[in-house]
């Protein structure tokens, strides 16, 4: 077992020992065919497996075999567990669900974002947390974010240097980003640019998020430090990036499943190296996952001409280097955790069985049963309570400018001209109620919302991007008896429609996700599209609308803990209300 992501001496010193005979493997692959990924070649052997760790590759078998579990690969095909190396693991979901789901898809690394943390969680309790996720079977690592992709009341109570810093020093913190705050670092901001260069000395690398960049912008950020990018938008975007010197995520997500058009692009353009490319599934909302997650991409990949050894490499080999964990993950070789896919035919990266550090997560096609070991009432991750009320009184309505939806996620301002002071606003328009509450019932931001719903009566919501209550209706009461069931369940999201509760998501663990396992959490969501969807929802992911309401690192209005924002001039327009 790893400590501070280093085995121990007498481990090694074990691990040396079953060369000699001295000590059995736990596990052995024999006669199997793997891709090595530093000659590229399938090639025929035998691999030893003790606890988490592969000590062999070759075509020995070991002289002690006492005890040691032995299974044939004849015929099959053995690759390295997927990484993911851009993970947001609070997508409803929690992060151990979701591990575990992953894992039996063969992704058995997922690299974090730690903001939820940030949000709910001192740094003792978070390092403490951290810790837990260790002791998985799926190798569990996070980014240090900088900024918090919203505007808050007290932004530097939780991103100060300290902070900043602590987290950058933690062991299973890989790498600095993903950096919204960008336009503020090409603005001058020295603060950041201190803590993105503390990154790079702890030899962590920092992680962009460009969408539309140009390439003056996109050389100037290379300038200042940063490694990597995961927001192109088409075939020419990540050849430019690739020919800066990024490593370049394509991205195959809920909201933006771009991936087989930016293969075909930049295959059209002749590229033929894809050493600096990986995948990324960017925090896909959890129906995305019924099928997997970077096993997918392989597949897309593979299907669009990449050669074999190439996709692999994009899911596995390529971020692990880029992360500096290519000693750990990544390949199959002597010294690395023994996370393995076992395939039934090359072309088809679904596993017929997966190893996760030595355990099966699935064998020979049944998934192993997994519980959840995470006691998130230690952490105070539990029930959302409630101690305040809401009111008709907080539900007045006058301003004149309103967010305009162009797809899930962006938003314009426009001019208000439906009269939005009754009880219930008309089906002939697309206005609906907006409210921001803060979560301890203390300030408000009340405004409309425009394209989201065409008669829904109210859905509320205590996810959102930083925990604070959303609310969207067509009629107040509705929006009223949607908060008293939210209140009921202890945090989620409930739809009532005519008085009547007709979905609801609980989210247990502070209001943000979902306790249960993930295939009970799909079935969910996608009860709540199919509603959301019947009254109106015309675009591609609900759970991402509504999430990025305050996501101010998006174009260009957005609804925060401030007020009403101008995201490029970072002005408040309409300050929030306090109670």
């Amino acid at each position: 077992m790893l400590e501070n992501g280093f085995w121990r001496n007498r481990d090694l010193r074990k691990h040396v020992s079953i060369m000699d005979g001295i000590t059995a493997p736990t596990l052995v692959l024999k006669n199997g065919t793997y891709l090595n990924m530093y000659t590229k070649k399938w090639l025929n052997a035998n691999i030893w497996i003790y606890c988490d760790r592969i000590v062999y590759v070759g075509e020995k078998m070991p002289s002690n075999c006492e005890d040691t579990e032995i299974v044939d690969c004849s015929g099959k095909y053995l690759v390295p567990g997927y990484v993911e190396m851009h993970a947001h693991p609070f997508q409803l979901y929690n992060p151990e669900s979701l591990a575990i789901h992953a894992a039996t898809f063969g992704t058995t690394t997922l690299v974090n974002d730690n903001l939820m943390w940030r949000f709910l969680l001192d740094k003792k309790k978070a390092f403490s947390l951290i810790g837990e996720f260790d002791e998985l079977p799926v190798s569990m690592y996070w980014w240090a974010r900088f900024d918090s992709q919203t505007v808050l009341h007290d932004e530097e109570a939780l991103f100060n240097t300290e902070d900043v810093l602590a987290w950058l020093k933690h062991p299973s913190v890989v790498q600095g980003g993903e950096l919204t705050s960008w336009p503020s670092l090409l603005n001058g901001d020295d603060i950041l640019l201190y803590w993105m260069q503390k990154a790079k000395q702890l030899g962590k690398p920092i992680e962009g998020h460009f969408p539309g960049a140009s390439e003056k912008t996109l050389t100037k950020l290379k300038l200042l430090g940063v490694n990597a990018d995961h927001e192109s938008i088409s075939g020419k975007d990540v050849i430019k990036r690739m020919e800066l010197g990024y490593q370049t995520g394509l991205r195959h997500s809920s909201i933006r499943p771009d991936l087989p058009r930016l293969l075909d692009e930049i295959l059209a353009e002749g590229v033929d190296v894809f050493d600096s490319l990986s995948f990324t599934t960017d925090g896909a909302t959890p129906a995305f996952y019924k099928e997997g997650l970077i096993n997918r991409c392989i597949k897309i990949a593979i299907d669009k001409g990449v050669p074999l050894a190439d996709a692999y490499r994009m899911g596995s080999y390529n971020p692990s280097k880029h992360l500096h964990l290519e000693e750990k993950i990544g390949s199959i070789a002597p010294g690395r955790l023994a996370h393995i896919n076992i395939l039934l035919d090359k072309t088809d990266p679904d596993p017929e069985s997966v190893l996760a550090k030595g355990k099966w997560i699935r064998k020979a096609g049944k998934v192993l049963k997994m519980e959840s070991t995470i006691d998130w009432q230690k952490y105070d991750l539990d029930r959302f309570h409630l101690s305040w009320d809401l009111s008709l009184s907080d539900l007045q309505f006058s301003l004149p400018i309103g967010l305009d939806m162009v797809n899930d996620v962006i938003m314009k301002p426009y001019a208000i001209q439906t009269d939005i002071t009754p009880d219930q606003l008309p089906e002939n328009r697309d206005d609906a109620f907006l409210l921001l509450m803060d979560r301890n019932g203390q300030w408000r931001s009340n405004t409309t919302l425009r394209g989201f719903t065409k008669t829904l009566g109210g859905l509320a919501s205590s996810y959102s991007t930083t925990g604070d209550l959303v609310f969207i209706g067509k009629n107040k009461h509705d929006m009223l008896l949607a908060f008293r069931r939210l209140k009921e369940i202890g945090g989620g999201i409930v739809i009532a429609h005519e008085g009547e509760i007709l979905v609801e998501i609980p989210l247990k663990l502070s209001g943000i996700m979902f306790e249960g396992k993930m295939p009970e959490l799909i079935e969910k969501e996608e009860a709540l599209r199919a509603c959301l969807e019947k009254y109106g929802y015309s675009f591609g992911d609900p759970v991402y609308s509504i999430l990025f309401l305050s996501s101010t690192h998006l174009p260009y209005i957005r609804i925060t803990q401030k007020g009403i924002v101008d995201v490029k001039k970072r002005e408040v327009l309409f300050p929030s209300t306090i109670r």
